[in-house]
């Protein structure tokens, strides 16, 4: 069994601004699959993200087969008795990045939330490799963190074939003071490279830019200021979403504008 034991702090509808993404922007990819298993990876000390993602992807798939992995067996013990008797309940079991779901199975989907964020840096690339490698064909990962409380929200998607193919930020747009607070929640492979030079820092620094040019905008609302904002960076940056994600507080730009760069500590 593959990884270590992570915090494990969350909550009720923590991520939610990604379970909506998966649902949204993904469903067809669930659709797709012949064998509509997704993985939560890393779930933490409550089950409560698991039966959330369960909820969201139901509405896209009913027949989806969510199961929740971690490597504690004391974690997936007590998910398993607070969900004992509950009809349709989501799975739990023991694994980490190998994805050893019980009967075997290659998910089409999987979230790994706040869980590389606590590795280092060095650890990213080979812990991506070991899960694309367990996709299904045409299967999704999304790696990704998020404030205590679900308002602030980045993630990394990779796809099985490709690997990492797109940024995405979501965050809560009332008392938002620019879209670099963000900076914060950046997903490990990215965190320390909000410095001069790299991309990540300079998609930040030119949202923060669109960002004070939309500001007569505020008047009519913070959304049509984020609004926008993204139509302003979509001039200069390759932007995959349109305003229908815009007016939910979230942007998705190609990962290869904001990799990290070659020859950088």
């Amino acid at each position: 069994m593959v990884g270590s034991v992570t915090r494990g702090t969350t909550g009720p509808d923590r991520l939610r601004r990604v379970e909506r993404w998966l649902a949204q922007t993904q469903g067809p990819r669930l659709r797709r699959a012949e064998d509509p298993l997704v993985v939560d990876l890393g779930y933490g000390a409550k089950p409560v993200t698991v039966t959330d993602l369960q909820r969201w992807l139901r509405r896209v798939r009913p027949d989806v087969r969510v199961v929740g992995l971690e490597v504690s067996p004391e974690r997936v013990e007590a998910a398993r008795r607070a969900l004992a008797g509950v009809r349709g309940a989501p799975e739990f079991a023991l694994g980490g990045f190998e994805l050893g779901v019980p009967g075997g199975g290659r998910p089409v989907l999987v979230r790994a939330f706040n869980v590389l964020r606590q590795y280092d840096e060095a650890d990213v690339a080979g812990s991506w490799d070991l899960l694309r490698s367990r996709l299904a064909p045409g299967g999704l990962l999304v790696d990704g963190t998020c404030d205590e409380l679900g308002r602030r929200a980045t993630w990394i998607a990779l796809e099985a074939e490709r690997g990492p193919v797109s940024l995405t930020l979501s965050v809560r747009l009332a008392g938002l003071a620019a879209p670099s607070a963000v900076a914060e929640r950046l997903p490990k492979a990215l965190i320390h490279r909000n410095v001069a030079g790299e991309g990540v820092h300079d998609f930040l620094r030119a949202a923060d830019a669109a960002w004070a040019r939309a500001a007569p905008l505020q008047a009519f609302g913070v959304r049509q200021r984020w609004i926008a904002t993204c139509r302003d960076l979509a001039t200069a940056w390759p932007l995959l979403d349109s305003a229908a994600r815009w007016r939910l507080g979230e942007v998705s730009v190609a990962w290869s504008a904001v990799a990290p760069r070659a020859g950088r500590a």
